[in-house]
């Protein structure tokens, strides 16, 4: 029909259609270039639909606390409670950890590697994990068996734990095998477990095994005071697949995204919720904004974005 245009008008698009095709974009593009577009982008971007998985765990690595805490108080703020994938390194105050568990109720999924968080910390923000189905807390030296046996008796639904540690924190030290024992009584849904580099003996693995039934997967490379008997291991345990204690090779599977057997890994929905305000100066021109690796311009960071809610949160430069 003549005058009649066959190309779509995306900025007529429902909201929450918008939401779930941004989630397709990088982390820095949803929070800096998508809110720059058009007024109903910028008010989709910042609806709960974008937000129900948060992943800045490599931009978080070395980042200041202070900028980390306000990019975390942005982001989880605007899930507006439907948050279920939470990935985030090196989270430092304990006024965050609160912050985190206070929005949730609707986590399944949260990565917390190399965080200064302690056996208190845990203890206080435990009870409002319960739906936690997978968690990382690898590389957290400040917590031990009192954090794990507190986790374990909160979250129920655990199916999934990550407790690797660095090798130079473990190297030297005495086996002990108190998270073992930890884990294996408050964790029998466990499917999958990673412990390398972990001072865990034979004793404690053989009490893991006893104890979670379900136990499908198991990391304990690096874990030099564990011997066990390969023939017993696949008669007693034929589901199980076990590596190390000896490192072969670099291990570069990842749990959380290849890990199929755990519900949110293939089952992952993106929901509605709320706006945002929208008013940029069509006059900036973003020449010279990004460097040569595509990070925004430190003294630039969200200068066009002076009318949009959480203008002052800028984007530094991941370390």
């Amino acid at each position: 029909m003549e005058g009649v245009s066959d190309l779509r008008s995306w900025d007529e698009l429902i909201p929450d259609a918008l939401g779930v095709i941004f989630t397709n974009l990088s982390l820095q593009e949803r929070v800096t270039v998508i809110p720059r577009v058009c007024k109903s982008w910028a008010k989709a971007v910042t609806e709960p639909y974008c937000w129900q998985g948060i992943d800045i765990n490599e931009w978080s690595n070395g980042c200041k606390p202070d900028k980390l805490d306000r990019m975390l108080e942005m982001l989880i703020t605007r899930s507006s409670g439907s948050l279920k994938k939470l990935s985030v390194s090196d989270v430092q105050t304990e006024r965050i950890f609160t912050f985190i568990a206070e929005n949730a109720c609707s986590l399944r999924a949260l990565r917390l590697p190399r965080c200064s968080m302690s056996d208190s910390i845990v203890e206080h923000i435990a009870g409002r994990l319960s739906m936690i189905s997978f968690l990382d807390v690898s590389y957290c030296i400040k917590i031990g068996a009192s954090a794990l046996e507190i986790i374990g008796k909160n979250c129920k639904l655990l199916e999934a734990l990550c407790r690797n540690m660095h090798p130079l924190d473990t190297a030297g030290k005495p086996l002990q095998d108190d998270e073992a024992y930890a884990i294996a009584n408050t964790m029998p849904k466990l499917k999958h477990l990673e412990l390398a580099y972990h001072l865990i003996s034979t004793s404690g693995v053989l009490k893991i095994l006893s104890h979670c039934p379900k136990l499908e997967f198991l990391d304990q490379r690096g874990c030099w005071g564990v011997t066990l008997d390969n023939m017993y291991v696949k008669q007693k345990f034929p589901k199980l697949k076990v590596l190390g204690p000896f490192v072969l090779d670099t291990y570069g599977n990842d749990a959380w995204d290849d890990y199929s057997d755990i519900s949110y890994s293939s089952e992952w929905d993106f929901m509605d919720g709320g706006m945002g305000e929208y008013d940029v100066d069509d006059s900036e021109s973003n020449d010279g904004v990004w460097d040569d690796e595509g990070r925004l311009d430190d003294e630039l960071q969200f200068r066009f974005y002076e009318g949009i809610e959480d203008a002052g949160m800028y984007w530094p430069p991941s370390p």
